[in-house]
C-alpha cells in the first residue's frame, strides 16, 4: 500500500546464534538484531521503536524514537512517519492496524493475557480517542501465532476466557484432557475487533501456525520460551 510499510519476520536469515531477540536489559541482547532488520527494511536502527512487552492491555501513543525501548507495554500507535513500531511474539498474537483516512497505525501484542485484557479493542478506541480514527476506516492483519488446534490451556486460562468474552462458547473447543480446552487466539482478537467496530471485510488473518510451521516460525510452546521471536511492525511513510 502506497506510503505504508508493512511486514512480518521469520525465524531464518538471522545471524549470530539465530535466535532473534529486539529488547532486552542491556543493548548487547538485541543491537545487532535491530541493525539486521533496520538494514532489511532499508530504514536506520534509531526508527524502530519496542515495547517491552509484559502480556498486559496497556497502549503506548509513540512520537519520538525510543531506543531503549518502551517499559511495560504491550501496543504502540502513532501518527508519525518514518517511525516503525513493532511488536515480537512467538506463539502469541501480532496485530497490526492502519487507518488510512488519519494515516495512523498500531502494533499491538496480544498472548493469552492481553486477549482476555481486550488489549487489541482497547487500540482500537485509544486510535480514536487520540486520532479521531472511525472504526470502520481501520484495516487490521493478524499475524503468524498459534493456532486453536495446538493451543491447549487450562483451567485458568478457560476461566479467564469465560469471565471475559462473550463469545466464549465458540472460541473454547473441549479437550479430551479432564479441565482443559483448545482456546482460539485468532478468532477471538478477531471478535474484539468486529465489537470495536472494524468491519469483517477489513479484517485479515493470516493463517500462519507458529506452533506447526517449525522451518519458519518461532513458537515458545513448541521450542521452550528461550526460543527467538518473530517481529511484526508498520511504519508511515512521508
Amino acid at each position: 500500500m502506497p506510503g505504508l510499510v508493512h511486514f512480518t519476520s521469520t525465524r531464518t536469515g538471522w545471524g549470530g546464534d539465530g535466535k532473534s531477540r529486539f529488547t532486552g536489559d542491556e543493548p548487547k541482547v538485541y543491537q545487532s538484531f535491530r541493525e539486521e532488520l533496520a538494514l532489511g527494511l532499508k530504514i536506520l536502527p534509531s526508527q524502530l521503536v519496542f515495547p517491552r512487552q509484559v502480556h498486559g492491555s496497556k497502549i503506548e501513543v509513540v512520537t519520538e524514537p525510543a531506543p531503549e525501548g518502551i517499559a511495560d507495554t504491550d501496543a504502540l500507535v502513532t501518527n508519525q512517519p518514518n517511525l516503525c513500531i513493532c511488536v515480537q511474539s512467538a506463539d502469541c498474537v501480532p496485530v497490526l492496524l492502519f487507518d488510512p483516512v488519519q494515516r495512523v497505525i498500531a502494533a499491538v501484542h496480544a498472548g493469552w493475557r492481553g486477549t482476555v485484557a481486550q488489549v487489541v479493542s482497547k487500540t482500537v478506541h485509544t486510535m480514536q480517542l487520540y486520532f479521531d480514527s472511525a472504526p470502520e476506516d481501520i484495516l487490521a492483519g493478524i499475524g503468524p501465532s498459534i493456532h486453536l488446534h495446538a493451543y491447549e490451556v487450562g483451567e485458568d486460562v478457560i476461566q479467564a476466557v469465560r469471565e471475559s468474552l462473550d463469545n466464549h462458547r465458540q472460541l473454547l473447543k473441549p479437550s479430551i484432557e479432564e479441565g482443559k480446552a483448545y482456546f482460539d487466539l485468532w478468532g477471538a482478537n478477531k471478535s474484539l475487533l468486529l465489537a470495536a467496530g472494524v468491519l469483517d471485510e477489513n479484517i485479515e488473518i493470516m493463517g500462519f501456525c507458529s506452533f506447526s510451521h517449525e522451518q519458519l516460525f518461532y513458537s515458545a510452546r513448541r521450542d521452550g520460551t528461550d526460543t527467538g521471536r518473530m517481529v511484526s511492525g508498520l511504519m508511515l511513510q512521508k
